[in-house]
């Protein structure tokens, strides 16, 4: 594929080196001359100019945005302290794969994408399986990205034209953003997503706090929240809810296309933990403040729950950062594709005609793809739990895992103290657990969507702003 190089050649020795010990590591942070985009000049664009700070918005801009709106809904079908529970250890592993992300980048500079790491560990078979595997999440996450947007349309327009139309601006949309060709130009976009998503997300936190009820609720009469401290769920309701939150996380798949377009990649650990903080942090005091406050009248997507006012407010406020993460999410998988067939060339770096027309078919396929899936499962809440289940929770778990012990496991016997047990008991947790929410909350998320009362018709004019 035009003369694309094999991932994985010439790699630094790692059996005898402990996860973490990155002092002697190959140098990485010369932007002229990369090990994956080769020589960087004027004449193209610049992939490595991606500063720490930008590094933090963007890996908040992955995860902050459509996660966030379900968020409350999971915790009223798992209960308060259940679900605080999961979304700390949820939390705990993310940040985990993230980091791994990070050390192997380190330890095989080669790596620009997961699908890289995936031929590292498991040769062509793994590069395929991982290489599918993230540019088909990343198209669902697309799409729910559109549909996203095009609830916000109609909530702001009151229902104003078609849905089907809406979900069609919202493609327009994020092609005309994800067709920017680098990180480093991408984020200025990322940071005004991150503010507007949580101006819009607290505005809705604080109406609900100072309402005497929120807007589902009976309208006459005394309320008090039915808020419950433990649920009691079905098996596929639960499972459900649990990949709800492991797609709230799941951005760390994308994690190796932001370290390789960072300036200094030595810095990511860094970004890495002050946007996995920030993500929690977020991410509990939206889920506990709003559930406590509405109990079972939440609306998912959330920001419905304070009313029709505050609705359009909320959503006039997201509308921002449900595009930037359209954008995100149209650019990161098209880029793969592109350094697929690009990889090796001059027009990797160059902006010939050729360069132009792989990428711009390259992110228009994306575009429609998702379209063609955020118009044909059109269930907010479904599509979420179906992406985090099945895509978010094998790509965000099992490959990280894989990588530790690749790494790892070959080391000699005088190596093996109880950091090498602990590393090894956890990343086979990892790899477990993984597999069982994807499997389980597979099998949820489709009985949720097939049973969901707010399903409406594929390409359906229907007003989907209004489920609860």
């Amino acid at each position: 594929m035009y003369g694309e190089k094999k991932v994985g050649e010439d790699l630094p020795p790692v059996q005898t080196r402990g996860v973490g010990e990155i002092d002697d590591l190959p140098k990485i942070d010369d932007v002229n001359q990369d090990a994956v985009f080769g020589e960087i000049s004027e004449d193209g664009p610049n992939y490595r100019d991606v500063g720490w700070m930008g590094t933090v918005v963007l890996m908040m801009k992955t995860q902050i945005g459509l996660g966030v709106l379900g968020i409350p809904s999971a915790l009223h079908t798992l209960g308060m302290v259940p679900g605080v529970i999961i979304i700390c250890l949820i939390a705990a592993m993310t940040t985990w794969s993230g980091w791994m992300v990070g050390v192997f980048k380190l330890l095989h500079p080669q790596v620009y994408g997961i699908d890289d790491a995936g031929q590292i560990v498991g040769g062509r078979i793994g590069k395929e399986i991982l290489y599918w595997g993230f540019n088909i999440y990343f198209t669902f996450l697309a799409a729910s990205a559109m549909l996203g947007i095009s609830i916000g349309f109609n909530s702001l327009s009151l229902h104003g034209a078609c849905t089907a139309i809406f979900v069609a601006v919202a493609a327009i949309i994020g092609f005309s953003f994800g067709s920017i060709q680098t990180l480093g130009k991408v984020s200025w976009i990322a940071w005004a997503g991150v503010a507007g998503i949580l101006t819009a997300v607290f505005s809705l936190t604080i109406a609900v706090g100072v309402q005497d009820r929120p807007a589902a609720a009976p309208q006459e009469g005394p309320f008090k929240s039915d808020f419950k401290v433990i649920g009691d769920p079905t098996f596929e309701e639960a499972i459900s809810a649990v990949a709800t939150i492991v797609f709230a996380f799941a951005g760390s798949p994308a994690f190796f296309s932001v370290i390789s377009e960072m300036r200094n990649p030595r810095d990511y650990t860094k970004s890495l933990m002050i946007a996995q903080g920030a993500v929690a942090l977020v991410y509990l005091i939206i889920g506990i403040v709003v559930y406590y406050y509405c109990g079972s009248y939440v609306a998912s997507p959330a920001l419905g729950s304070a009313g029709v006012t505050m609705k359009r407010v909320c959503y006039g406020l997201a509308l921002p950062g449900l595009v930037a993460s359209c954008m995100l999410f149209v650019h990161l998988p098209a880029k793969s594709i592109f350094m697929r067939f690009m990889r090796g060339t001059k027009h990797l770096t160059t902006n010939t005609p050729i360069h132009w027309m792989v990428w711009f078919g390259c992110t228009g396929g994306i575009t429609i793809i998702g379209y063609l899936i955020g118009s044909g499962i059109p269930v907010f809440d479904g599509l979420i739990s179906l992406i985090g289940a099945l895509l978010a929770s094998f790509m965000s778990f099992i490959p990280m895992g894989l990588m530790w012990l690749h790494d790892n496991y070959r080391r000699s016997k005088s190596e093996r103290d109880w950091k090498w047990t602990f590393g090894v008991s956890w990343s086979i947790a990892m790899i477990v657990l993984g597999a069982f929410i994807m499997i389980g909350g597979t099998y949820g998320s489709v009985v949720g969507i097939i049973n969901s009362e707010d399903r409406t018709a594929p390409w359906s004019c229907a007003d989907n702003s209004n489920s609860s």
